[in-house]
């Protein structure tokens, strides 16, 4: 397909971070966030795998059912009974996605697939013909291609496209690239696959090294023109790409990507607490973008800078996300400014001398804190 600066966000929080262990939503906790990623703007919502358990088949018929304007995606193994019976619980969406596939490496084809690499490709073909059936939207999943041979990979992706797959998925599947590994294999994949052009390359990363969302931009700047994400970045093992790093990523470095989402940004942080209450995955509080720390200030040079200038410290600024407002956080490592700030949006102005009072009792206070809180505070001004 031609080159565009749109990407298309496909969200498998439903689907891979449900995978994650502990995790277990109920059918209305899944219909609730379904209708949360639809509000926040996702492109495709990969709903489950049907034929794992009734459970699932449940899950993405219902979805299909209730949720409008999103393609709803179900995943299958490369096996026709599979995909039969993602057809049938799709059968009710407005827009419908079969994704499937295989294993490329030859670490899974040995010992995972047993099977030689002509066998994992007429089969991943014959796979694509049967599900062209029901969809003429169908997604191929070559699990492992960051530790395949990229020969091999190229032979794959030239076969699938030709066989109907709209949509191909080139998976780190153990998080093992690195950026500059992950772009060059899917530039590589989008020059010399002489059908390229008939497809959209999406990047599905995980993060076992802590690179899935630089992994997942680099791809994009290869050319990939979907990303696979979950909402607070939940999965197996050390997670996905998380939803709100990538969209705010290519959200603040315009400059640097050109590209651009559907996404309503507004409504990261609101997704990400839901995600968070619904699963009972806690956010990490220095968790980028949607963290509590994220816009929070402690130390004082830091406390100066914003003050006088937001930019100076903040990149993002927190209404985009959802978020009310920076946040001055009162430590010992906090400065008169901070101070002097939090006090004013008490009500309280005091003469130089009286703040320096007030300030060094603070100091003390906050020496024996983790945070002095507003009840501090007020203690501080009343003392005499």
């Amino acid at each position: 397909m031609a080159a565009s600066n749109r990407v298309l966000v496909f969200d498998t929080t439903l689907r891979d971070g449900e995978q994650s262990p502990g995790v277990h939503l109920s059918m209305a906790q899944k219909l609730e966030i379904g209708r949360a990623l639809v509000d926040l703007g996702v492109d495709i919502i990969e709903a489950g795998f049907p034929i794992s358990s009734p459970g699932d088949f449940e899950s993405v018929n219902t979805l299909a059912k209730e949720l409008k304007g999103v393609t709803i995606c179900g995943l299958t193994r490369a096996r026709a009974k599979d995909i039969d019976v993602a057809a049938e619980a799709l059968a009710p969406a407005e827009r419908r996605r079969i994704h499937t596939g295989l294993g490329v490496s030859d670490n899974h084809l040995e010992f995972k697939l047993r099977m030689t690499r002509e066998q994992a490709l007429q089969t991943g073909v014959e796979a694509v013909q049967h599900a062209r059936r029901y969809t003429d939207d169908v997604e191929y999943f070559m699990e492992d291609s960051g530790r395949a041979d990229l020969d091999y990979v190229c032979q794959v992706v030239e076969a699938i496209i030709e066989a109907g797959a709209t949509t191909i998925n080139v998976p780190d599947t153990t998080g093992y690239t690195y950026p500059n590994e992950y772009y060059h294999l899917i530039n590589t994949l989008i020059e010399r696959v002489p059908n390229s052009d008939r497809a959209v390359f999406s990047c599905h990363c995980h993060n076992d090294l802590g690179m899935a969302t630089a992994n997942t931009l680099a791809g994009v700047m290869a050319g990939a023109r979907q990303v696979e994400v979950t909402v607070n970045g939940i999965g197996e093992r050390a997670g996905n790409t998380a939803l709100e790093e990538v969209v705010m990523a290519l959200h603040i470095r315009k400059d640097k990507f050109g590209c651009e989402t559907g996404i309503d940004t507004r409504k990261l942080l609101p997704a990400s607490r839901l995600v968070s209450r619904l699963t009972g995955m806690v956010v990490q509080r220095n968790k980028a973008v949607v963290g509590a720390n994220a816009y929070a200030h402690s130390s004082g040079i830091h406390q100066d800078g914003v003050l006088k200038e937001r930019t100076t410290y903040e990149i993002i600024d927190p209404h985009l996300v959802g978020a009310e407002k920076s946040e001055i956080i009162l430590t010992a490592r906090s400065g008169r400014h901070g101070l002097k700030h939090r006090l004013m949006e008490l009500g309280f102005a005091f003469p130089d001398e009286r703040f320096e009072e007030i300030y060094e009792a603070f100091l003390r206070v906050a020496d024996t804190k983790q945070e002095v809180c507003e009840e501090d505070l007020r203690e501080l001004v009343s003392a005499r």
